[in-house]
């Protein structure tokens, strides 16, 4: 088996991963053999975005906003209704099948649930090895040299290999389950809410580990969370979406130093906090109303109702915003008043 190496994207400026204009539908379900058509499921709304080599976008938002089916489009399991996605200056949806399947060796995922991903009947080392049997990947010792090595990477004793999932602590199987994904030597590892199950001591010790796999071998990751507590300690940039969209895009320290979209702002007021300084304002941003169907099209701001700025205001009913370059900073941000401050309660 040939040893794999780190390499280098030939040119770190050039995005590794981009979205352009991404929607993604899906059809209602039928209730009846009545001539009813229901409605379409909008889950992905047309969005876009960059990923660098070696850098970390967070994909934050509620659950149900489309963040894991930005993920499963990116990875090629699901075909988008239109748009285009391009890995290393190739179109994803152009692929033959064999091209596909040799492109998602270099595109990995980690699921929030290990146990999920990972066989109950088969022992850790046989599910770590798995996806270099599938993909013919070295001879049976060459095979199990890199379990080794990845295993030792991971921070896990080999002889744990003998074991089954269940005989695991939650941590340990999600090191598994990051150990698997690195035997085929990835350069984007995609993470959909993969600490968000682990207790907080846990959740530190992953990220860590994901941080040094990073500088390690050379990787990109697409970090997929609700929680920006999480997203803060690991992110370059983070991207926010609502029902479906990008409403804010920046560095993860404009995000949390100077958020200009109200649905942004209402998501940092709500991470906990401890401060018991005289004067500190620490209270959360209630939204008004309840998260809108995915079924819906609708007219102005999809935020309209529920934002305590745009609620009555004219502009918001009327016209929908566009994701732009703020003026205020340089990031992009879809809101006609982005900037102004929600009153907290």
């Amino acid at each position: 088996m040939k040893e794999l190496k780190v390499e280098n994207h030939n040119n770190e400026s050039l995005p590794l991963l981009e979205v352009k204009n991404l929607v993604q539908h899906f059809e209602g379900r039928r209730e009846s053999l009545a001539n009813f058509v229901p409605p379409k499921v909008k889950a992905v709304r047309g969005i876009s975005l960059k990923l660098k080599p070696l850098d970390t976008i967070g994909l934050v938002g509620e659950s149900g906003c489309g963040k894991s089916t930005v993920a499963l489009t990116v990875l090629g399991i699901l075909k988008p209704t239109s748009g285009e996605i391009f890995f290393d200056g190739k179109n994803i949806s152009l692929l033959k099948k064999n091209e596909l399947r040799k492109l998602r060796m270099r595109i990995q995922m980690v699921l929030q649930d290990p146990l999920s991903s990972l066989s109950p009947r088969k022992t850790i080392r046989e599910s770590v090895i798995e996806p270099m049997e599938v993909h013919k990947i070295g001879t049976k010792i060459d095979q199990d040299n890199r379990f080794k090595k990845i295993f030792n990477q991971v921070g896990l004793d080999e002889n744990l290999g003998y074991n089954f999932p269940h005989q695991l602590s939650g941590g340990q199987n999600q090191r598994v389950s990051i150990a698997r994904a690195l035997t085929l030597n990835p350069d984007l590892l995609i993470l959909d809410e993969a600490v968000s199950a682990l207790d907080v001591s846990v959740q530190a010790q992953i990220l860590n580990l994901l941080k040094d796999l990073q500088r390690e071998f050379g990787l990109a990751y697409l970090f997929i969370s609700h929680d920006l507590a999480v997203v803060k300690q690991i992110c370059d940039r983070i991207a926010v979406m609502y029902l479906g969209e990008i409403v804010e895009e920046n560095s993860t320290s404009e995000i949390f130093e100077n958020p200009q979209h109200p649905y942004t702002q209402s998501l940092i007021s709500a991470i906990p906090k401890i401060d018991f300084s005289e004067g500190s304002n620490d209270k959360q941003i209630v939204l008004l109303g309840d998260v809108p169907s995915p079924y819906d099209t609708f007219e102005g701001c999809p935020f309209r109702k529920r934002c305590a700025i745009g609620r009555d205001k004219d502009l918001c009913l009327r016209e929908k915003p566009k994701l732009s370059v703020s003026s205020n900073f340089k990031g992009y941000v879809s809101c006609h008043f982005a900037g102004e401050e929600i009153p907290k309660d």
